[in-house]
């Protein structure tokens, strides 16, 4: 009997509902009786606060009535935080070409070998099948007989001819980069590139030596090996398209200090840069941004057009000059090879008339053994470790294999028809009478990484001053 007290009870007390009592001034309505209208004088009514139902909180089928004051009214097109971040990133993108990043430490033993982070762009992967060139055929002078033939009877009057990807490829009848005054080829057994790419080097170096005649020779230190290929430790460096250059400094001595932007030779480094970009089908250049901070003041305060500055540093997905970690002593340089990226991609479905160049390449995955990739490959571990000058059986995951075939690869991919960009020429110098010489009003020049400042208000020149010339200083 006393527990069904105690159980009643509780039900009467969760049955009963808290209300606030009305005003005295304006008692509530009879139910039968209608509300007296609202007086002229008194503010339009308030809508009716919104009704919630919580469980627990009323009895079943009653609302309870929640006090507008407690309830955060939100608005209805409230946008999400995720697309709130969305926005602020892309605006940060926008607004912000070279992202703040910490100092790291570079370690000067592996700074000029290692190019982590450096990826193939504007390359998709395909499956190797016909594809018909959207554009201008850089081997427009072969037919698909001619090109068949030549590759059956003597390959080498093909020229150079690069094969699959920067990351994932090789080379075929490459060229070294020769001797010459001008630079110093630092290991010529790693020296092999396309003639394009040589012919690009070279025609880069020689402008700068036309420009200033007593520049001391400049560092070439990696392209690829002769075949191409995995080059330890870089990720791409593997199909003759890439070549590492040092920086000019004041001397042919070679300098070791970490903030090598402090001890180049700026005019000798930016009219490198230039000569690449005006002379030659240059992909793009990877360097630190700091070294990049230290050119484009100097360039810009050469009297260089801005908006092509712009366009090479601060580009962003589009920019020519791009950052890259343990890039802060030399240049990373990509070049477009029309000729040779055509012909490696017209040849692959004919690699197999030739044993010895028919290989494919392979990347090591979770649980690959060499007997295994050999038998689902169609190789042998004596091929494949001849191949890629393997010592022993030991594999890495994500390395890069070359794989000899005994029959043609119906599954390898190749890149899409090669399309050169239009070079990015600076636009045409004005005559030195229209060529406005004024300094900056603000003092500073703009770096590729902080927004130029708004152009300060103009200010009325004093009574007395000359015409026509500026008082800011």
């Amino acid at each position: 009997m006393r527990s069904s007290l105690l159980i009643l009870l509780f039900c009467a007390g969760c049955a009963a509902r808290v209300v606030t009592p009305a005003p005295a001034s304006a008692p509530a309505p009879a139910p039968t009786q209608a509300a007296p209208p609202a007086p002229p004088s008194e503010a339009p009514a308030a809508p009716p606060p919104a009704e919630v139902s919580t469980p627990g909180a009323a009895a079943p089928g009653e609302t309870q009535v929640v006090a507008p004051a407690s309830v955060a009214a939100a608005p209805a097109s409230s946008p999400s935080p995720a697309e709130i971040a969305a926005v602020i990133t892309d605006a940060a993108v926008r607004d912000t070409p070279c992202p703040a990043e910490p100092e790291e430490d570079d370690d000067d033993a592996t700074v000029a070998t290692d190019d982590e982070g450096v990826s193939e762009e504007g390359e998709m992967q395909a499956p190797l099948a016909p594809a018909a060139p959207a554009g201008p055929l850089y081997t427009a002078d072969l037919s698909d007989e001619a090109l068949t033939e030549a590759w059956k009877k003597d390959p080498a009057t093909l020229g150079s001819m690069s094969i699959g990807f920067v990351e994932s490829g090789r080379q075929i009848n490459s060229r070294r980069v020769p001797d010459d005054k001008d630079w110093l080829v630092v290991s010529p057994e790693i020296a092999y590139g396309t003639e394009e790419t040589v012919s690009y080097v070279a025609a880069a170096i020689h402008a700068v030596r036309a420009q200033y005649p007593n520049v001391p020779p400049l560092r070439v230190n990696r392209l690829s090996t002769k075949d191409g290929g995995y080059l330890r430790p870089h990720k791409s460096h593997q199909n003759g398209r890439d070549v590492d250059l040092g920086f000019y400094y004041p001397t042919a001595d070679p300098v070791r200090e970490r903030e090598r932007e402090r001890y180049i030779d700026v005019a000798m480094n930016w009219a490198l840069v230039r000569s690449l970009v005006v002379n030659t089908d240059v992909q793009m250049i990877l360097v630190d941004k700091r070294v990049q901070k230290v050119l484009y003041d100097y360039a810009l305060s050469m009297g260089e057009d801005k908006a092509w500055l712009d366009s090479l540093f601060n580009g962003g997905f589009n920019s020519l000059i791009k950052h890259a970690r343990r890039h802060r002593d030399h240049f990373h340089v990509r070049f477009f090879n029309g000729r040779a990226q055509e012909l490696g991609r017209r040849v692959a479905p004919l690699l197999a008339l030739q044993p010895d160049q028919n290989l494919m390449i392979y990347k090591v995955r979770n649980g690959d053994t060499l007997g295994a990739i050999a038998m689902r490959n169609n190789s042998s571990v004596v091929a494949i470790k001849k191949a890629n000058r393997m010592r022993n059986t030991f594999l890495s995951i994500g390395r890069r294999l070359v794989i000899p075939l005994k029959g043609p690869c119906t599954h390898c991919p190749i890149p899409p028809p090669v399309q050169l960009p239009p070079r990015r020429l600076p636009p045409t110098v004005e005559s030195p009478a229209l060529v406005n010489t004024a300094p900056a009003a603000s003092g500073k020049l703009p770096t590729p990484c902080t927004p130029a400042a708004p152009a300060p208000t103009p200010v009325a020149v004093p009574t007395g001053a000359p015409s026509g010339l500026s008082t800011a200083r």
